[in-house]
């Protein structure tokens, strides 16, 4: 019955049949569906957004000393640096950095399969390097975490809040492309949330991406996070899995019209 008082005191939705509850959950999933798709579409303009060329030789401290933003890529072509805040005057310092900043490194997915689409993430702080291993110590965090000592944070909107904000390198040329911050930014952790905010995407073949865009097809390139090295080219068993699931898939969705 519609409006019972749940056992946490609040007013429940209706208890109903497994077949109405499967026909409200598919008019619910046509909504999913719809806002799915505004989102691929909405990556896709950010893939066509206008690129701001880096001329500072920005310099940060590492594990090692000192490296400029051209180090952290890594040699990859994409970077997205978030910008944590850990450093004295801080909530939680010097034991802890920002709660809210601290659950967003719990959230960060292994970081082998972006460094897989070449695509590099690292943290910047204004805590010192020995603060900075002491804490990811603590916290079991492995993201490249570097001390900023400039003027990086300011000039790239993230002196005062949280941010990620996303690079392209060519040569030894970078771009800054984008920047999240603020509502949206608490959502970020995923291997996908991070593609979707780079120039190239996920870089996967169903994508609305630029003439020359680097894509290869959905599926095939996934791996286990410790065998990337070990096989260079897709598994064709997994190629055969894969193939298999995205024609269930299909018939699926096919089903689903038609009922």
């Amino acid at each position: 019955m519609a409006n019972d008082k749940g056992p946490l005191g609040i007013n429940s939705p209706a208890i109903v049949s497994r077949e109405a509850w499967d026909a409200a959950r598919l008019e619910m999933l046509v909504k999913e569906k719809e806002l799915m798709r505004a989102r691929d579409a909405l990556a896709a303009q950010r893939r066509r957004m206008p690129w701001m060329a880096v001329e500072k030789p920005y310099v940060f401290e590492g594990p090692t000393g000192k490296v400029s933003l051209l180090d952290l890529f890594e040699g990859r072509r994409q970077l997205i640096v978030y910008r944590a805040f850990f450093e004295p005057g801080v909530f939680g310092w010097p034991d802890h950095a920002c709660r809210g900043c601290s659950l967003g490194a719990d959230q960060v997915s292994h970081l082998a399969h972006l460094n897989q689409r070449n695509t590099t993430l690292a943290y910047a702080s204004r805590a010192p390097q020995a603060d900075i291993a002491r804490l990811k110590a603590r916290m079991g965090w492995e993201m490249p975490w570097y001390t900023v000592t400039d003027s990086f944070d300011k000039d790239f909107g993230v002196d005062e809040w949280h941010g990620h904000n996303v690079f392209f390198r060519d040569g030894e040329r970078i771009f800054r492309t984008y920047l999240v911050n603020s509502r949206g930014d608490e959502a970020m952790g995923t291997v996908w949330s991070y593609l979707d905010i780079t120039p190239l995407g996920r870089q996967e073949a169903w994508e609305d991406s630029p003439t020359g865009y680097p894509q290869t097809p959905p599926y095939k390139w996934w791996n286990w996070h410790d065998n990337y090295d070990a096989e260079a080219t897709p598994n064709q068993t997994w190629v055969e899995v894969s193939d298999a699931g995205e024609a269930a898939f299909r018939r699926e969705s096919e089903n689903q019209k038609r009922a």
